[in-house]
């Protein structure tokens, strides 16, 4: 039987088959789903930033796509996944702030995905699907069984892929 994995924010998860890793108000953060279908280990991050280095205070390694996408890569491979088959699934990154002018906190979300991008391509590790952007919150579950993900969100409904 099957159970759900809860992953917060700055925070990951691996898990294997049949569990489901599931996250939660993905507004600007990123929720990035990573599996190896032939191990059938899937891992989730849920990054807030986009990048550690403008962060000298707080240095939770979990909550910037810089520095949680490779500790992700190793919590895997420690779980039997192959590196080199890793495929990327990614979702969130929205702009939830549109009143508010121009600023960086307005950008964020399109900062958290370019941040993502750059981080998996850097890895050599392919993006198979993607729902960023827009103007609306999401939640995001992944199924290890086969490597799907399922979107809800409140005001647009849901979707697999």
């Amino acid at each position: 039987m099957s159970k759900n994995i809860v992953v917060g924010i700055s925070e990951l998860a691996v898990a294997q088959v049949p569990d489901i890793l599931v996250t939660y108000a993905l507004g600007s953060c990123v929720g990035i789903c990573l599996y190896d279908r032939v191990a059938r280990v899937g891992g989730l991050s849920h990054i807030l930033l986009p990048s550690s280095k403008a962060s000298v205070r707080n240095m939770d390694k979990l909550k910037f796509a810089d520095t949680a996408i490779p500790e992700l890569v190793r919590q895997m491979e420690m779980s039997g996944a192959d590196r080199n088959r890793l495929v990327a699934k990614i979702a969130g990154g929205a702009k939830m702030f549109a009143a508010i002018s121009t600023s960086s906190i307005v950008n964020i979300g399109q900062r958290n995905v370019a941040a993502t991008r750059e981080v998996l391509e850097e890895l050599r590790i392919p993006i198979v699907g993607e729902d960023v952007g827009a103007d609306y919150g999401r939640t995001m579950y992944f199924y290890t069984e086969d490597g799907r993900v399922r979107i809800h969100s409140a005001s647009r409904g849901e979707w697999i892929w």
